[in-house]
C-alpha cells in the first residue's frame, strides 16, 4: 500500500472509490473487469435489480440455506426431544391404553417447533450475513450517491481491500468509462 493510503486509513478517513454509470450495459461490462482485476472488498449499487450481476460480480451461493436447515432440524429434535420426556419420562400417563410417545400425536408440535426454529434461523441469519444493524454507512453522506435509488448506477471498491492502491485504483475505476470516479469518506466531517 501506499504511504499515502497507510495514513488515510490511520485517520480513518478513506472509505473507498466510487464510479458512477448511467446505463446498465456499460455498469456490467465494467463490473467484469472489477471481478477479473481481483477486487474482494467491494460492491455494485443500482435502482433496480440487474439481471445477470450475480454471476458477473462473481458472487457465490449463500449460506443461509444451510442455517435454515440447521434451525429446522433442532427443532424437530427438541420437539421430539421435550414431547418423549414430558409424555414418556417425567409423567408417564396412560390415557385409553394409547402408548406413552406415539409419533402421530407429537406432529403438530414436531412442525411447529421445525417452523419457528427454521424461521428465527432465517431472520437472525440475515442479519448475521449482511452485518446488521448497521445504522450508518459512509456512502450515505455522498450527494452523488443519492442518484443510486433515481437513474444511477455505481461501484464502490473500499480501501481496505487487499488490492487496494488509491492512484492505482482510482486509474483502473477511470479507465472503465464511468462518468466520475470519487473518493468516499469515513463520515461527513472528514
Amino acid at each position: 500500500m501506499s504511504m499515502e493510503m497507510n495514513k488515510n486509513m490511520e485517520k480513518g478517513a478513506l472509505y473507498g472509490l466510487m464510479v458512477e454509470f448511467s446505463d446498465v450495459p456499460d455498469l456490467v461490462k465494467a463490473v467484469e473487469k472489477c471481478r477479473d482485476q481481483g477486487f474482494k472488498n467491494w460492491d455494485v449499487h443500482t435502482p433496480f435489480p440487474v439481471h445477470g450481476m450475480d454471476s458477473a460480480m462473481g458472487i457465490k451461493g449463500t449460506k443461509l440455506p444451510f442455517l435454515i436447515l440447521a434451525g429446522g432440524a433442532t427443532g424437530l429434535g427438541l420437539a421430539t426431544l421435550m414431547q418423549w420426556w414430558m409424555n414418556a419420562v417425567d409423567y408417564p400417563f396412560i390415557i385409553s391404553g394409547k402408548p406413552l410417545f406415539g409419533i402421530p400425536a407429537n406432529i403438530p408440535i414436531m412442525f411447529e417447533l421445525t417452523v419457528l426454529l427454521s424461521a428465527f434461523a432465517a431472520f437472525f441469519g440475515m442479519w448475521g450475513l449482511n452485518g446488521l444493524p448497521r445504522l450508518y454507512h459512509p456512502l450515505f453522506t455522498n450527494y452523488r450517491f443519492r442518484r443510486a435509488t433515481q437513474d444511477r448506477f455505481f461501484i464502490v471498491v473500499e480501501a481496505k481491500d487487499p488490492k487496494f492502491e488509491l492512484e492505482k485504483t482510482r486509474e483502473f475505476l477511470a479507465s472503465l468509462g464511468g462518468n466520475v470516479v470519487e473518493e468516499v469518506n469515513e463520515s461527513a466531517e472528514d
